[in-house]
C-alpha cells in the first residue's frame, strides 16, 4: 500500500467544464438583451423609475403651489377684512356723527325759535367755561361788550319749550362776559308766585345742585300754595323783566318762632346741561315786541 501521508492533495484542472460554463453565460447575455419578451426590461424599469420621480415631483410642487397660492390668498382676505372693519368705523363715526348734528339742529332751531319771539332784543351766547369746584359760580359766556353786552344784563334760558331766568351780567369784557347765576348766595331776585301772586325774594345757596330758597312769605297764604306752582320775577327793581319763571315750589317750610315762611324752589332751568343762553337788552326790543318801560309798566 502506497504511503500518502504528508502529501497535498491536487486538483485537476476541467478545461471542458470551464468552456462550457463561459458559452452558456455568452448565451443567457445574449438572449437577455436580444429577446422584447424577457421578463425583466431595464427600459420598462427606466420609465416606470422616471415616472414615479416625475409624479412625486409634481405632487410636491402642487403642494407647494398650492401652500403659496392659500397663503397669498390669506393675506389678501385679511387686508381686505381689515380694510372692512376700517370701513364700518368710518360708518358708526359717520352715524354718530348725524346723529349729534341731528340732535344740535334741533336744540339751535328752539333757541331760534325763542329768539324771533322774544319780547326784548336778545344777544345769543354759549357758555364757554364753568368752575369745576364751585369755588366761584360765575359762568363765562362767548360775548361781550363788542356784541353790545353790558353789566347788570339780565340772562335767560330756553329749555324743554320754557323760558327760564338764568342770571346777570356782573363782568364784561370785549369778547367774553361774566355771568352770575341764580344758585349763587350773592343773588337775589324778587319773586312772586305766578298763581297767588304772593311777594318774596329768591336766593341761592351756592350750589347748582341745591335748591332756591324763597324767603319772606307771610305765614298767612299758608294755605293758598301748592307743590308745583311757578314762581316768577316779580319786575320789582326794574333788574329782571317781570314773569320770567325762575322754579317751581317743591316744600314749604313753615316755622311757628319765625314772623315769615321759607318756600323751596326746584329751578326751572338745568345749569348741569345748560349751553345756550340769551343776554336781554331791556333798552330795545324785537321789531314785534312792546318797550321794556311797556312791558314793566303795570
Amino acid at each position: 500500500m502506497p504511503n500518502t501521508a504528508g502529501k497535498k492533495p491536487s486538483f485537476s484542472f476541467n478545461m471542458s467544464g470551464v468552456v462550457f460554463g463561459a458559452l452558456a453565460s455568452v448565451s443567457f447575455l445574449s438572449l437577455f438583451f436580444s429577446t422584447n419578451t424577457f421578463v425583466f426590461s431595464f427600459k420598462d424599469i427606466g420609465l416606470s423609475f422616471f415616472l414615479g420621480v416625475r409624479g412625486g415631483v409634481h405632487a410636491v410642487a402642487s403642494a407647494v403651489s398650492g401652500t403659496v397660492a392659500a397663503i397669498q390668498e390669506l393675506a389678501v382676505l385679511r387686508e381686505e377684512y381689515a380694510e372692512l372693519v376700517s370701513r364700518m368705523n368710518r360708518y358708526e363715526q359717520m352715524e354718530r356723527s348725524a346723529a349729534d348734528i341731528i340732535m344740535e339742529n334741533r336744540r339751535l332751531r328752539e333757541q331760534l325759535g325763542f329768539l324771533d319771539t322774544a319780547a326784548y332784543t336778545s344777544i345769543p351766547a354759549q357758555i364757554v367755561g364753568r368752575d369745576p369746584d364751585n369755588l366761584f359760580s360765575a359762568l363765562a359766556i362767548n360775548r361781550g361788550e363788542a356784541h353790545g353786552v353790558a353789566v347788570d344784563m339780565p340772562v335767560i334760558a330756553y329749555q324743554n319749550g320754557t323760558e327760564g331766568l338764568v342770571g346777570k351780567v356782573i363782568q364784561t369784557a370785549k369778547f367774553e362776559s361774566l355771568v352770575i347765576p341764580l344758585y349763587d348766595i350773592h343773588s337775589f331776585v324778587a319773586a312772586r308766585l305766578a298763581a297767588s301772586r304772593y311777594e318774596g325774594i329768591v336766593e341761592g345757596q351756592g350750589s347748582q345742585d341745591a335748591p332756591l330758597v324763597m324767603r319772606f312769605i307771610q305765614k298767612r297764604v299758608t294755605g293758598d300754595i301748592n307743590a308745583g306752582d311757578v314762581v316768577v320775577s316779580s319786575g320789582v327793581g326794574r333788574l329782571y323783566p317781570p314773569e320770567i319763571s325762575i322754579g317751581r315750589v317743591a316744600n314749604v317750610n313753615y316755622q311757628e318762632y319765625k314772623i315769615s315762611m321759607e318756600i323751596i324752589l326746584e329751578p326751572v332751568v338745568d345749569y348741569s346741561r345748560l349751553e345756550y343762553v340769551f343776554v336781554l337788552d331791556k333798552n330795545t326790543v324785537n321789531a314785534d315786541g312792546a318797550s321794556g318801560a311797556e312791558k314793566e309798566s303795570p
